[in-house]
């Protein structure tokens, strides 16, 4: 079942370990995984036909709300999650450190998650 998310209009689904928005009849998603305590951030896809309405930034802090409210350490895996947490220092606690980052590869190291 979706439970809403803190931001208005997405959703989330646990099941799916998905943020979504729908707008204009197109789906954006923000993927993740729960990962050894944290969650890794994996993908951010937004259409083009909605893109440029700030859609992606708003399943980014979506997800970081969720995992805040959470207690988990975030590895933002995704090139889009990354910087934009870079640009939102406010979120920064939540980072994963590291050293504990995974590299998604099959030969990465076990890890765990750990706040800087």
């Amino acid at each position: 079942m979706n439970d809403p998310a803190p931001a208005e209009g997405i959703r989330h689904d646990p099941a799916a370990a998905t943020f979504a928005l729908e707008a204009d009849g197109h789906r954006a998603v923000l993927a993740y995984e729960v990962v050894d305590g944290g969650m890794a951030i994996v993908h951010t896809g937004v259409p083009a036909a909605i893109g440029g309405r700030g859609i992606a930034g708003r399943l980014v802090e979506a997800a970081l709300r969720h995992a805040q409210e959470a207690g988990l350490a975030v590895d933002p895996r995704c090139s889009y999650a990354d910087a934009w947490m870079q640009r939102h220092p406010e979120y920064s606690a939540l980072r994963a450190a590291p050293g504990s980052r995974a590299s998604g590869g099959p030969q990465a190291p076990i890890h765990t998650f750990v706040r800087k």
